[in-house]
């Protein structure tokens, strides 16, 4: 064995190019499989990429469509928002909003108008249903509790007086375990107006059954009162030499005759057709209508003096009723002194110059009408006589307005009274 030398190989260099070769086909099979397997992932992913962009612009789509629909639905929101606030500024009655923690969320005008409680209350920064009027809060209680009525009166004073309010609450939502619930709705109507005009029919519909049957009344004891009158008045003419059966049949007159201004003070206060104007000898009638009155003054003490400064003066008048307003002044003043009062009648001119209006004064020396009663002499009711029905000088006003002319009144208490009525020398209707 040579030393240093190479051992002896059984490859050949043949075997070693084949094994090469085989060694190089195989790389490149593998590295072929390599670089499909990348084209195709490459391919997948690429197509992912795509898929991925495809839904990217599909997505990108559809919130721009919601975006829209959107930006429309609070667009719409705002304009209905808008509106009903339009709408609940603008009601007629006053709207007023309550949380379920009892702050007011709302209040409009009219609510503030009304209530300038609440319009104090919500203008604060934590405005409180417990800061509101007591009637308010007491109501939203029962209103939570499911006792309130719909609709209450509630009575309030305000710089332009007392006005009276109906309140009504409605509860929304549901009510929870702990007996809240979420927001309440109060609503306020000023009903002053609508409470008179209910008050004004009920008295009209009383005033219209009383005087059906003050009428029915009237016109039954009229008919006996005229025979009445009739026998009184022939009772007298035989007592004219008989002093004592003279103030026996006075007695009788003047009971009758005050009866009868009575009765025709009703039929004349509930029933007043227009009067039927004609020439009245102004001189006569009030001649007349003191010798009918005198055995009231003969009873009473009391003396009537007639004073007469236009003569035999005619003026258009329904006669029978100026002779009842004649009567009614009369008895007014009689009722108003003691004996041993006068009463003066005095007819005159109301303005020499012109001589277009006579006035007739009923001054009598009575005890006065005081200060405060005077501007309620006139109203249909009113009386400071017990068991006076208080429609005598109502009478009078009418009469006096129906004739075209007026009656006015001047007292002082202790210093008598004077009624004057002023009526026109041609005929002027009220």
């Amino acid at each position: 064995m040579v030393i240093g030398a190479m051992p002896a190989t059984n490859v050949t260099p043949k075997k070693e190019r084949q094994r090469t070769r085989v060694r190089g086909a195989s790389a490149k099979r593998k590295l072929a499989r390599a670089f499909q397997t990348f084209t195709y992932a490459a391919d997948s992913l690429e197509k992912s990429y795509g898929n991925l962009q495809a839904e990217v612009l599909r997505l990108r789509f559809e919130l721009e469509r919601t975006n829209c629909d959107l930006a429309t639905s609070l667009e719409e929101n705002s304009r209905m928002r808008g509106y009903l606030a339009r709408v609940i500024e603008g009601l007629p009655c006053g709207v007023v909003v309550a949380d379920r923690r009892g702050q007011i969320r709302m209040t409009n005008p009219e609510a503030r108008r009304l209530l300038p409680e609440i319009a104090q209350v919500s203008s604060q920064e934590t405005p409180s249903i417990e800061q509101a009027p007591t009637a308010l809060r007491n109501y939203l209680q029962e209103s939570r509790e499911g006792g309130a009525p719909t609709e209450r009166d509630w009575a309030i004073e305000t710089p332009e007086g007392a006005r009276t309010i109906g309140l009504s609450c409605t509860v929304l939502g549901e009510v929870n375990g702990e007996g809240t619930s979420s927001e309440s709705v109060f609503l306020l109507r000023d009903i002053t107006e609508e409470k008179k005009r209910a008050a004004e029919r009920e008295l009209a519909r009383r005033r219209e059954s009383l005087a059906e049957m003050a009428t029915l009344l009237a016109h039954e004891i009229r008919n006996p009162l005229g025979s009445l009158e009739l026998f009184a008045g022939l009772l007298a003419d035989a007592a004219a030499t008989q002093p004592d059966l003279r103030r026996w049949t006075d007695h009788i007159q003047a009971g009758l005759r005050s009866l009868s201004a009575t009765v025709n003070n009703v039929l004349q206060f509930h029933s007043q057709p227009p009067p039927q104007l004609a020439p009245v000898n102004l001189g006569r009638l009030m001649r007349d209508s003191v010798e009918f009155l005198r055995p009231l003054a003969r009873q009473a003490a009391l003396r009537i003096d007639l004073q007469n400064f236009l003569g035999e003066l005619e003026v258009p008048a329904d006669a029978h009723r100026l002779q009842q307003l004649f009567f009614n002044l009369a008895l007014n003043a009689f009722r108003a002194m003691s004996a041993g009062g006068v009463l003066t009648v005095r007819m005159q001119w109301a303005d020499l110059n012109r001589m277009d209006e006579v006035r007739i004064h009923f001054e009598d020396t009575g005890r006065g009408i005081a200060a405060e009663n005077l501007p309620k002499v006139f109203e249909a009711g009113f009386t400071t006589h017990a068991g006076n029905p208080g429609l005598g000088l109502a009478v009078c006003r009418a009469v006096a307005q129906q004739h075209g002319g007026e009656i006015r009144v001047a007292s002082e208490p202790g210093m008598g009274t004077t009624f004057s009525l002023i009526l026109p020398r041609v005929g002027r209707l009220a």
